[in-house]
């Protein structure tokens, strides 16, 4: 390229226009919203103040963290006034996240019956895509897409001809412009991305043989089949209509192919802002730090039955939604009774406690559990009380001793806290097995973990090498039972198992990675697949990849339960350098050198 023709390219991105749709702006409603908010200071860091985001007004506590633009003239704000003289209801701001991006909010549920009707009736008149009957969030999607596609004309029209306008849609929720983008011609250069196409999701749930059947299904008949033909036909006319078609990996670049019956333009993998994590020498100390806030819990979960040598004690955990055989919740649960086996075999004096974290149904937190917590926590009380007692008692007779004689201590404690912290044990100390599960399930009969466990003895008996804790809300700091952050609670454990079956990315072992842990993933995700093919030698920085796609479920489960065993017969200083490791290689993953593939594909379009 000339040097003439590469400063017209140059000048060209400096006039153009960034606008990035998902239904996720500001809505914390999925991963995608980690993807948007995430990345933000990096697309401010390159675009400036020509991005934007756009995304549906829904939480009305919204206005806690966006601020309002009252005046401006820059072509988005002139658009907003546009919409506004129209009534519109339309919201332009600033998001209060890292990068301070630039947002507009939509309401689509502003809109009286009478508009939604004559949205989905132009959506079929148009577009051939039904959507009457159909649950309320197609309607507001397709409310939604209309008054996004009216704030791109408006967009269109406040801007100069000359200037390129490139609008990215995030998923079938955020893509209906696309459509009427293209049937009305309007100068606005579209990219399509999906993270999970949703026929993929429906099919791998319910097929065992997904991935060998994958170029055999008929995507209509499927859709049809599952009860999604609405969101199906949104997602596949997308697809269809873009200039460009982009997925976050070569797994699901696979789906596009044959569900979306087009082949994917590019792969967007997904990062990180890894300086939101990093704590800059401190992770191996906060790990030990919030280490011991899980030995509270454990103490209080299990030691009224049984104790255990906390020392040799090794947390691992899972989290993310409740997909019983897409998370691999499955092959988790059938390698940990594998290492259990094996471990009682070999006599191991090694403790695993393994979390299961995930989002079911429950009536309220257990009353036992409850119960236990709380007793326990009465007799650290105890415990305070007598230590101050005795210390106050003991400082004073050694002022006051003459023939060096050290006293003793009992009887520097009152027979009052003697009676109280003896009895407070009596009353906690119980034959019962330390409860499965923390909570009250609404259906506990059906649910598959418990059903699983129930079928291989798995009861949390002191044998047991590995307990079972399933914890089936997320982890927050209101929580009863963990009083500390998600975050927090990740840095605590030694392990994160994800090996998953159907994964477009997966976001949890690379948040893992970010913050100093280990981490097992599968080949079917779409992390496991990118750093099989960029990262030669994961193991040595804590990532385990066990193999799905071309293996029989009992092969990837005896693996999984493999890599366990090797990761449990780690020294402590292994597992300290491990964790050194792990850390120093996750900045590959930050947005600031994986934000080039969004760049490359923007610069096809200007």
């Amino acid at each position: 390229m000339s040097p003439v023709e590469s400063k017209s390219k140059s000048s060209q991105k400096d006039h153009s226009l960034l606008v990035e749709v998902a239904w996720e702006v500001a809505n914390q409603v999925g991963g995608i919203y980690t993807v948007i908010r995430s990345k933000a200071p990096e697309m401010i860091k390159n675009w400036g103040d020509r991005y934007c985001m756009v995304g549906p007004l829904l939480d009305k506590n919204i206005y806690a963290e966006v601020e309002e633009i009252k005046d401006g003239d820059d072509p988005y704000f002139k658009a907003a006034l546009l919409l506004q003289e129209k009534g519109i209801k339309i919201f332009y701001g600033t998001w209060l996240v890292t990068g301070r991006p630039k947002v507009v909010l939509l309401d689509p549920q502003s809109i009286e019956k009478p508009g939604v009707d004559l949205a989905k009736y132009k959506l079929w008149e148009t577009h051939n895509i039904g959507t009457s009957g159909s649950q309320e969030l197609i309607s507001n999607v397709v409310v939604f897409g209309s008054l996004v596609l009216e704030w791109f004309e408006a967009l269109r029209q406040s801007t100069p001809k000359a200037r390129t306008i490139i609008g990215h849609f995030h998923e079938w929720m955020a893509g209906l412009p696309i459509l009427d983008i293209k049937k009305k011609k309007i100068k606005v250069k579209t990219i399509f991305t999906t993270h999970a196409t949703i026929l993929g999701r429906h099919l791998a749930i319910n097929s065992p043989q997904f991935y060998a059947h994958l170029p055999f299904f008929n995507w209509e008949d499927e859709a049809r089949r599952f009860g999604i033909e609405p969101e199906s036909r949104i997602e596949h006319a997308c697809a269809r209509d873009c200039d460009l078609l982009t997925t976050v990996s070569e797994v699901t670049a696979r789906e596009c192919k044959h569900l979306l019956k087009r082949k994917a333009d590019g792969i967007l993998p997904n990062g990180l802002n890894i300086e939101r994590f990093t704590a800059l020498h401190e992770f191996q100390n906060l790990h030990a730090t919030f280490k011991e806030e899980i030995h509270q819990f454990v103490m209080g979960h299990f030691f009224q039955s049984y104790s255990f040598d906390l020392d040799k004690t090794l947390y691992c955990f899972t989290s993310g939604r409740y997909e019983y055989k897409n998370k691999g919740f499955d092959l988790t649960l059938d390698a940990l009774d594998q290492l259990n086996e094996r471990l009682k075999r070999e006599k191991s004096d090694i403790t695993v406690v393994m979390f299961f974290v995930t989002k079911q149904p429950f009536k309220q937190v257990n009353s036992e559990v409850l119960h236990n917590r709380a007793v326990m926590e009465d007799i650290r009380k105890n415990c305070v009380a007598i230590q101050k007692q005795v210390g106050r008692r003991l400082f004073y007779a050694s002022t006051i001793l003459e023939d060096h004689k050290l006293p003793e201590l009992n009887q520097f404690v009152d027979d009052y806290w003697r009676l109280r912290y003896r009895r407070t044990i009596q009353s906690w100390k119980t034959d019962r097995l330390p409860r499965v599960v923390t909570h009250d399930l609404i259906d506990e009969k059906s649910d598959e973990i418990i059903s699983f466990l129930k079928s291989r003895g798995l009861k949390n008996r002191k044998e047991d090498r590995v307990k079972i804790v399933y914890h089936p809300d997320f982890i927050n700091p209101i929580s009863p039972l963990f009083a500390f952050e998600y975050d927090e609670f990740v840095r605590g454990c030694h392990l994160g198992i994800f090996p998953s079956f159907y994964e477009p990315w997966g976001y949890t072992p690379l948040e893992c990675m970010a913050r100093g842990v280990p981490a097992v993933t599968s080949d079917l995700s779409g992390f496991g697949d990118y750093i099989l093919q960029n990262m030669p030698d994961h193991e040595k920085h804590g990532l385990f990849v066990v193999e799905r796609g071309k293996r029989s479920y009992e092969w990837s489960s005896r693996q999984l339960a493999g890599i366990l065993h090797n990761f449990v017969k780690l020294t402590r200083r292994e597992r300290i350098a491990l964790r050194n490791f792990t850390e120093n290689k996750s900045d590959s993953f930050d947005w600031k050198n994986l934000i080039m593939h969004y760049e490359e594909q923007y610069k096809k379009l200007i």
